[in-house]
């Protein structure tokens, strides 16, 4: 797999103008905490750059004037939501020791309440993920990529020494994971977190236990080392 640069191509209209003063930083880093609430209360679609502007107290002009376009801006409040979103080796010790498929189950079973604790980097992950335009989810997927802002890359090769994980391509292992575990996740919550998206009911405890212990038996079968090998 070629990894693509975690910036957009010179010329790219999700390129960011460069700040050309440590007070235009601070400017642009206030735009983007402000949009970063609009975008997660309200979905990329409904939020107005006319409203984060009105809120900041400032021309609408003068958030073109650090971002090229919506789509630039939600780009940058995207990389900032998910850079603060914890990576599996955060797991705890404890859990790390237990094994490579236990810190999945740790974080799985954690879904909920990282929306709790942190909804709105939360819900602009999953906007990145599915609320957004080919083009823009194009320039998502190269950052995910080239960042690995979860630590997937770290946390395949720990299940690879510890031999709990096949010793096959690292690229598409990570790839399995990243797909698998961003739908289950989405299929886990309970509220909604977008206009017509994810309208699911909740579910007892127990249901999603069982649910997350097939959905783990399933990708031990896809990418997990027999168990006669890992001696």
């Amino acid at each position: 797999m070629t990894v693509a640069s975690s910036s957009p191509s010179p010329g790219s209209p999700l390129r960011p103008l460069q700040p050309r003063s440590g007070r235009s930083a601070v400017k642009r880093a206030q735009i983007v905490n402000v949009a970063m609430r609009h975008f997660a209360e309200h979905g990329f679609q409904a939020s107005r750059i006319g409203d984060i502007a009105d809120e900041l107290g400032i021309a609408k002009g003068s958030i073109f004037q650090h971002f090229k376009s919506k789509n630039g801006l939600f780009f940058e409040v995207y990389r900032n939501a998910v850079r603060s979103l914890p990576a599996y080796l955060d797991a705890p010790s404890e859990i790390q020791k237990k094994g490579f498929f236990e810190v999945l189950r740790y974080w799985l079973a954690r879904t909920e309440h990282l929306v709790r604790e942190d909804w709105i980097p939360y819900r602009v992950s999953l906007l990145g993920n599915h609320g957004t335009d080919l083009a823009l989810k194009r320039e998502i997927n190269r950052f995910l990529v080239a960042e690995d802002p979860y630590g997937t890359v770290a946390f395949v090769k720990m299940g690879i020494r510890r031999r709990e994980v096949s010793d096959m391509d690292i690229e598409m292992i990570v790839s399995i994971i990243d797909w698998t575990m961003e739908r289950f996740q989405d299929a886990l919550l309970t509220e909604e977190l977008d206009p017509g998206l994810f309208r699911r009911n909740g579910q007892p405890a127990s249901q999603k236990e069982a649910r997350i212990g097939q959905f783990l038996q399933v990708l031990r079968g896809a990418i997990g080392r027999p168990a006669a090998t890992r001696s």
